[in-house]
């Protein structure tokens, strides 16, 4: 044993000391945020070309739908064992195996001939996003040093979902208008190669021995099937009805399936989600934070689109470009809340943010029936962009902080599960909003193009709110003031002491 540990002291790994002053702390950053730009992208990127992928591979209206759910899906509903695996069989690897998993499939969307083949390629493809994701941040908050340095990476990648959501709709509507909508997917797998060459050469190789490591398969697959019933729940939810059979089947299935996966995790020797993290001061806020803001967030970026091309009749380059400006708000507010984080905490941050983001949303329901972008969108778009880069950046952070090393997998699976259940959820609920509405004002005889525009704004309004009571749930966050050091914990005086996160918290 070394003298500093025999002392005691923090030795910590090699990638836990990397700084962003450094050139390889610059490009390991851009490594990683790269990855969650992709994966959030290819969320995004199909919404503006649904209409040319209908023409091209004769979808009906109802399966059409699945080119951009499918993809939801199994990211949201494997996000859990993608982290988990991560810290187990080690996060580079996971990483590595999801870049793969993620060029190979969207090569097979790039080429599908039929609808089936397409919605299968989007399947998997959100299955290799699930892998990429949590291995991506958890070795963001394991590597870089803690303080000023990890709290700018973690402002970085919170800035990137945003940036990331208004990109992919910008490209979309310049691909789908350019070469072609397949070249929304044949942009994917050099990109992924790129990647993971790149992670090769940055990334610092898995330690031996954690293959080896017991995973709990039964649990495994008792969350997932949970978690996939859930967010298939909610995407069909607005096309089936609430009160359908479907609907409360599905949702009934998904609650029996967490409650065998929770009694599963309570005796099993090696859990898949151990309960203690869950103790983590503010971690379930924060979680849950995320999950609402996405829903109000979500909203924006569903209903703007859909105003801007359906009553404005933008062109999906058009609407696609109407979102750039929001880049740089989310920029801004990255920049500015990462540097706030360790003079004020994340808490004031998160909930200032919220509220910021709702009057925003709040102003873009309000938008006429033959509204002008400069006057009646622009302004809300900005201020949306600078309240929810603010939440993304700040919430990051909080749901980060705390959580041990050997569970930072889990930790950022938990957080991107929230984001992606967020936006099923928000999609679900302001989609039966606007139906109603819509509905409503058509059995009254009110003209369908303003009956739609009335839905889009009720559901835009619901949006709001929804940002606004993100801003209550955020009151119970813990108020990280940095990145969590490490220091040592002698858990298992056989083993030697071990590195784990401690914040500095006010209680």
């Amino acid at each position: 044993m070394s003298r500093e540990s025999a002392r005691g002291r923090a030795v910590p790994d090699a990638r836990a000391r990397l700084v962003l002053r450094s050139g390889l702390g610059v490009l390991t950053l851009l490594l990683l945020c790269a990855v969650q730009f992709l994966d959030l992208v290819d969320a995004s990127i199909v919404n503006v070309a649904l209409p040319s992928i209908q023409r091209s591979l004769s979808f009906s209206q109802q399966n059409l739908q699945w080119v951009a759910s499918g993809y939801v899906l199994t990211y949201g509903g494997f996000l859990l064992l993608g982290g988990r695996l991560g810290d187990l069989l080690g996060r580079r690897r996971m990483l590595l195996a999801g870049l793969m998993v993620f060029g190979v499939s969207s090569l097979a969307a790039g080429v599908a001939t039929d609808a089936g083949l397409l919605v299968g390629s989007r399947l998997v493809q959100g299955f290799g996003a699930a892998l990429m994701a949590p291995a991506a941040l958890s070795e963001l908050t394991t590597g870089f040093r803690e303080g000023k340095d990890r709290n700018t990476a973690l402002g970085v990648w919170g800035a990137i979902s945003g940036i990331a959501a208004a990109v992919g709709l910008f490209l979309g509507g310049v691909l789908s208008q350019g070469p072609g909508w397949r070249w929304i997917f044949f942009v994917n797998p050099p990109i992924c190669a790129v990647v993971a060459g790149t992670a090769l050469v940055l990334l610092a190789r898995d330690r031996r021995g954690g293959a080896g490591r017991a995973l709990d398969w039964q649990g495994a697959v008792l969350v997932t099937g949970s978690m996939l019933l859930l967010v298939y729940s909610l995407v069909r939810a607005p096309d089936a009805g609430w009160g359908s059979v479907q609907t409360i089947a599905t949702l009934a299935g998904s609650a029996v399936l967490m409650a065998a996966f929770a009694a599963n995790e309570r005796r099993s020797r090696h859990p898949l989600v151990p309960f203690a993290i869950l103790r983590v001061k503010g971690l379930v806020a924060a979680d849950g934070t995320q999950l609402i803001a996405f829903a109000g967030f979500f909203s924006l970026l569903f209903y703007g689109t859909l105003y801007m091309q359906e009553v404005l009749h933008y062109s999906p380059l058009q609407a696609g470009a109407a979102y750039l400006p929001i880049t740089g708000g989310f920029i801004v507010a990255g920049g500015i809340a990462s540097q706030l984080v360790t003079r004020v905490g994340t808490r004031p941050l998160v909930v200032a943010g919220c509220l910021i983001a709702a009057a925003g949303i709040y102003y873009v329901s309000g938008v006429p029936l033959h509204g002008s972008y400069v006057r009646d969108l622009l302004p809300g778009f900005m201020v949306m962009s600078l309240g929810a880069g603010t939440v993304f950046v700040s919430i990051t952070a909080a749901a980060n902080a705390g959580v041990p090393a050997d569970k930072a997998g889990l930790a950022a699976g938990l957080l991107n599960s929230s984001q992606q259940v967020g936006s099923a959820l928000g999609l679900a609920i302001l989609s039966a909003v606007a139906i109603a509405d819509t509905n409503h004002l058509l059995a009254a005889q009110v003209p369908s193009v303003a009956a739609a525009d009335a839905g889009y704004h009720r559901a835009l309004l619901v949006g709001s709110i929804l940002m606004a009571a993100a801003a209550l749930l955020a009151l119970r966050t813990g108020n990280t003031r940095q990145a969590p050091p490490l220091v040592m914990v002698n858990t298992d005086p056989a083993a030697g002491p071990r590195p784990t996160a401690v914040p500095r918290q006010d209680l």
